[in-house]
């Protein structure tokens, strides 16, 4: 069935007006003036969107979310459970990229790969990263240089861990070695091939990956580095690596996105290599687009430069084809957002409803056969309504 959005003002990222978007077989058909009467001559069915009122964006891609909980770092009753899809797609993610952490006894990249799988199987776009803290990262075949060249939902190594008292500091040979085997295995298989770098808490910063940069034969845009906005001192140093070609993520778990990207602009941190990411675990995937619309509606930010840290650039940087815009031919991600509010009205991923008038419509697989009934609600900054009810 055909998809026609019509009336919506489009950003693809870019501000593009009003204009329709027809959406066909799981794809951009056409974004621009569709006429409605030649569709109806041509007696293919089709549903139609009223998109008046509301801004037509691309999907958000969320590259660093811990699919399958968190471990909890002060004892076992502190896991979080895996994440389901509809806490994924209700404020419009459609593609996301699993991770594992520190943990990679009791969460494997056997589990992690599955759960991509099943997202998958729902029409969610999703990927993984290969490893986990450790160097060299646990793979699921021989090497990360494997597992990215054969399976296909891994995108590259990580988040391999530097500069934190939770992984031992690697080497920097290991390191190399293991940034050249993910870009070559990239480059094989046309993926983005990157070594996602987690970096910790520690004084020492980046300077590992100056080491690496310095002693061997590797280039800045094989390096993909996470959690850089920890302090002014560590965004300093990535922005300048990032004036060297090397893309740099900022999480959302804090909630200050605003702040990031005012710091990172006014200290010529490259604005199209820069992305944000959930890193959901404890946190929720909304955060990402709770920050983003805080930087508009609170900070004075316009959408065209907040769209692309979670569509353009995390597309671009990560190769995911023909994703992250609005253009014929690429992948039917579409959100539509209220204008006035910025609140998620309906999402569609591959052309496929996930929400439909702000409620999720595609549920879990395993529902309909299962009665289990699971309402969980975090406490951390609980506001209560002017109801009472939190």
């Amino acid at each position: 069935m055909l998809t026609l959005i019509e009336g919506g003002r489009v950003y693809d990222p870019d501000p593009r007006g009003v204009q329709s978007v027809l959406l066909a077989d799981g794809h951009v058909s056409k974004v621009g003036d569709i006429d409605r009467s030649a569709l109806e001559r041509v007696g293919t069915e089709y549903q139609i969107i009223n998109a008046r009122g509301c801004i037509v964006a691309p999907g958000l891609i969320d590259p660093h979310n811990h699919l399958l909980g968190g471990s909890g770092e002060t004892g076992f009753s502190t896991q979080t459970p895996e994440f389901f899809i509809s806490e994924i797609v209700r404020f419009g993610i459609t593609t996301v990229v699993g991770t594992l952490g520190v943990d990679t006894t009791m969460k494997t990249m056997a589990g992690l790969l599955a759960k991509v799988k099943a997202l998958r199987e729902q029409k969610l776009n999703a990927y993984c990263w290969t490893g986990g803290y450790d160097v060299p990262p646990n793979s699921i075949l021989k090497s990360v240089r494997e597992d990215i060249l054969f399976i296909d939902e891994i995108i590259g190594a990580g988040e391999v861990a530097i500069s934190d008292e939770r992984a031992l500091a690697p080497d920097p040979r290991d390191l190399a070695r293991t940034v050249t085997n993910a870009h070559i295995g990239g480059m094989l298989a046309n993926k983005a091939g990157l070594m996602h770098v987690h970096v910790g808490e520690s004084d020492r910063r980046l300077s590992p990956i100056r080491e690496v940069l310095e002693n061997f034969d590797v280039q800045p845009d094989w390096f993909y580095l996470t959690h850089v906005e920890r302090t002014e001192a560590l965004m300093k140093e990535a922005a300048a690596l990032a004036r060297k070609g090397m893309p740099c993520d900022v999480d959302v778990v804090e909630r200050e996105l605003p702040k990031y990207l005012r710091w990172w602009k006014s200290h010529g941190g490259p604005p199209e290599l820069l992305t944000c990411s959930s890193d959901a675990s404890m946190t929720s995937p909304r955060n990402v687009w709770e920050q983003m619309r805080a930087c508009v509606r609170e900070h004075d930010f316009r959408l065209e430069e907040i769209l692309p840290l979670a569509t353009r650039n995390t597309a671009r940087i990560l190769k995911l084809h023909k994703k992250g815009e609005l253009r014929k031919g690429w992948v039917g991600d579409v959100l539509l957002i209220d204008e006035a509010s910025l609140d998620i009205v309906h999402v569609l991923s591959r052309g496929t409803w996930m929400v439909r008038d702000g409620e999720v419509v595609e549920q879990e697989n395993w529902l309909k056969d299962s009665d289990r009934e699971i309402r969980l609600h975090g406490t951390k900054n609980e506001k209560k309504d002017d109801g009472g009810n939190s």
